[in-house]
Formats: C-alpha cells, sequence, structure tokens
C-alpha cells in the first residue's frame, strides 16, 4: 500500500497515518474489520435486549388471534421481526408469496419468543454483574486504602481479579448476544423465506403466465396479420383479376400475342389470389372467430381429400387461444393424414368435459406413425404443449392412428 505523504513549504513531511501505512500496511484493514466485528457484536446485543418485548407481543397477537386469521397474524409477526433484522442486522429476508409459509411463519413467533427470553437474560446477566463489579471498583475512588471488610482494596490481587472478571463477563454478553443473534437469524432464514420449492412455484407461474401472454399475443398477431391480408392485398388482387378478366373479354380483336398475355396475367392473378386466400386460412381462419370451431373445421373437413367425419360438441366456447390451438390441431393431422397414412376415412370428435377439452383424431390408414421421423406430429405436440395440453399417439403399424389431445380451457 503506498505511502500518503504531506508536503509543507516544499517540504515532505510524514503524516501520522502515512507512518501507520509504512510500519504495517495492513494495520488499518485490520482496525477496520476488527471495528466492523464489533459494530455487528453490538448490533447483536442490541437486537437480543430489545427482542422479547417483540417476541412476546407477537406471541400474544398469534395466540388471541391466530387462530381465527392465521394468513393474517403470521404475516403481521413475521414482518415484525424482518425489519427487527433489517434494521439491526442489515439481513433483508424475501418473505414467502401470499399464503405460502403461513404455519412456518406462526411456528417461528412461537419459538422466537423464549429464544429471544433467554438471549435477553444471558446478555443482561453478563452485564449486569460487570457493572456490579466496575460499581465495586470505583469505590477504590474514595474509600481510603486502608480500609477492610468486604471491600478489600487494599488487596491487589482482588482488586485485579474484579477488574479482568468485569472485563471478560462485558465481552462474554458481546460473544453471547453474537451467537444468539446467529443462531435466531438463521433460524429466521428458513421460516420466514420461501423455500426454495416455494420460490421455484412462484417462477414457474410467473413463466406459465408469461407463456400464456406470448402465445395470446403471437395469436392476436396471427389475426392481426390475417385482417391486413383480407382486406389489403386480398382485395387488390381481386381488382387486379377483375380488371384484367375485364380486358380479356373486351379487348378480343387485339393482337394474338396481347390477349395471351392477358390471358397469363388474368390465370397468375387468380392463381395468386388463390394462394393468398390459402395463406389467410393457414394463418387464422376468420370464421373461428365469428362462428367458433364446428363452422371452422367443417370447412377444412369439406375440403379434405379423405372423407371426414366430424362430430364437435362444445356447448361453451372455450378462450380464442385453445380454439385455434384445436383449429390448427385438426388442420395438421388432417393434412398429415392426406399426405402419408393411405386412410379411406377419418374420424373427428370434439368435446368438453368440465375444464377439458378432447379432441381425437383418428383414421384407418396404414400406422406406423412417429413423431421422431417427421416434423408434423413434433410441430403438434409443440402446439399443444405450449398451452399446458398433452398428446397420446397410437399408431401400430398397419393402423389405425389416433390422435388424443387434451387442452385445459375456460368458458
Amino acid at each position: 500500500m503506498a505511502v500518503t505523504l504531506s508536503r509543507y513549504r516544499g517540504g515532505v513531511v510524514l503524516t501520522p497515518r502515512a507512518v501507520v501505512y509504512a510500519i504495517a500496511p495492513e494495520a488499518p484493514d485490520l482496525y477496520r474489520g476488527r471495528m466492523r466485528a464489533l459494530l455487528r457484536a453490538w448490533r447483536s446485543a442490541v437486537l437480543a435486549v430489545t427482542g422479547p418485548p417483540i417476541s412476546l407481543a407477537g406471541l400474544l397477537v398469534i395466540a388471541v388471534a391466530g387462530a381465527f386469521w392465521p394468513r393474517a397474524i403470521g404475516s403481521l409477526v413475521a414482518s415484525w421481526h424482518r425489519q427487527r433484522y433489517a434494521a439491526l442486522l442489515g439481513v433483508r429476508l424475501v418473505p414467502p408469496a401470499p399464503g405460502q409459509g403461513v404455519r412456518r411463519q406462526i411456528v417461528f413467533g412461537l419459538i422466537v419468543a423464549p429464544l429471544s427470553v433467554i438471549s435477553a437474560a444471558a446478555v443482561i446477566l453478563c452485564w449486569s454483574v460487570a457493572m456490579l463489579g466496575a460499581i465495586w471498583l470505583s469505590f477504590g475512588w474514595v474509600v481510603p486504602r486502608g480500609s477492610t471488610g468486604w471491600l478489600q482494596y487494599d488487596d491487589s490481587f482482588v482488586t485485579t481479579s474484579v477488574a479482568v472478571a468485569a472485563s471478560l463477563l462485558l465481552i462474554l454478553g458481546l460473544v453471547v448476544a453474537r451467537q444468539f443473534a446467529r443462531l435466531e437469524l438463521r433460524l429466521a432464514e428458513v421460516m420466514l423465506q420461501a423455500s426454495r420449492a416455494e420460490t421455484l412455484s412462484v417462477r414457474v407461474d410467473a413463466l406459465a403466465e408469461s407463456r400464456a401472454e406470448v402465445v395470446d399475443a403471437a395469436d392476436a398477431e396471427r389475426r392481426r396479420i390475417e385482417r391486413d391480408l383480407h382486406d389489403g392485398a386480398q382485395q387488390r388482387l381481386v381488382s387486379l383479376a377483375m380488371n384484367l378478366g375485364l380486358a380479356r373479354a373486351t379487348l378480343t380483336d387485339a393482337d394474338p400475342r396481347v390477349t395471351q398475355a392477358l390471358t397469363d396475367a388474368h390465370d397468375e392473378a387468380k392463381l395468386a389470389l388463390t394462394e393468398l386466400r390459402q395463406l389467410v386460412r393457414g394463418l387464422h381462419p376468420a370464421v373461428l372467430d365469428d362462428r367458433g370451431l364446428d363452422a371452422a373445421l367443417s370447412g377444412i373437413a369439406a375440403r379434405s381429400p379423405v372423407p371426414v367425419r366430424l362430430t364437435v360438441a362444445v356447448p361453451n366456447r372455450p378462450s380464442r387461444t385453445i380454439e385455434a390451438v384445436a383449429y390448427f390441431v385438426v388442420a395438421e393431422a388432417l393434412a398429415n393424414v392426406a399426405k402419408h397414412a393411405d386412410a379411406s376415412s377419418i374420424t373427428v370428435t370434439i368435446g368438453r368435459a368440465g375444464d377439458r377439452l378432447s379432441v381425437v383424431i383418428a383414421d384407418d390408414g396404414r400406422g406406423g406413425a412417429d413423431p421422431a421421423h417427421g416434423t408434423g406430429l413434433r410441430g403438434l405436440a409443440q402446439r399443444v404443449g405450449s398451452v399446458d395440453g398433452t398428446l397420446r399417439l397410437s399408431s401400430p403399424a398397419g393402423g389405425p392412428t389416433v390422435i388424443e389431445v387434451e387442452l385445459p380451457c375456460e368458458s
């Protein structure tokens, strides 16, 4: 550590602090460390001495009203102790979520009361005896040295022993207060804070809520894109196809090359319009929001190349997000059957039991479907899992293939 120098009238003078640094560079750090330890011990002593009134008041509140309002009383008493530890020890305990750790907080209020009384009694006893010794020694300044009797000031061994014992008891009080404060704080960290399981539970709930918000936001964005395409680009393509069709019908006597160019442009416009409609329908069908699952799934069942038997028994509509997931699960499953299953019929059954929406898709194809060998089934599982749903697949070789999906839903 560098030595600090002071300049005075062109000369250099070593300050006392610089001398200390030069002789023992570690001395200031050691001094500060000891001062911090002494301050912690003093704060622990204050915590011990002031503990009984607060802890006994908490014990009284628990005894009177804890059986009637355990959650409120436990939280109130625990907050008192947390404030004590934050103010005196500088330790801030993170309280558990509302409704969690109620029993632990009440038990802590019951345990800490006798513990604080014992710690305060031990500290006060040590300091009281030390104070009596100091008072006994103080009489030596006013009583003549030749006095005898119980004062015994003419015996240096007695006075020295009393002085040493008083000093040791003063230090012992600080040590006892520090140890009891550590014990009390250790109990508070275990009983007044959220446990690891509770912290993880709160974190899981927060993540689930955040994921639900992301899913809802993505679904809302798909609906917005669908509206923009339907009301913007699709209408422009319709207008373009109509104009090209009108030009093709009126310019019959034009150059054949012009007529062929108009015909090609008209066909391309109609093809682009068809593809755009399919894209819009794949993003989010408007009929799903307007008329629900039955009408939306009837449309894709009618367009399926494989005959589909559709049964929808959902008296109360679920949320838009759950409806969208069910719709796209059925749409993707029908597309996979048409491409890979070589089936002659498909059965789709959708029902609701309580707060669960059940979707069952079965086909009489060749079976052998495996999520590990294709992205379609993995995509279905991911889409279902995004809303905490479950997907079960049964597809033995030779068929049939049955996909069972359960989705949590609320009206």
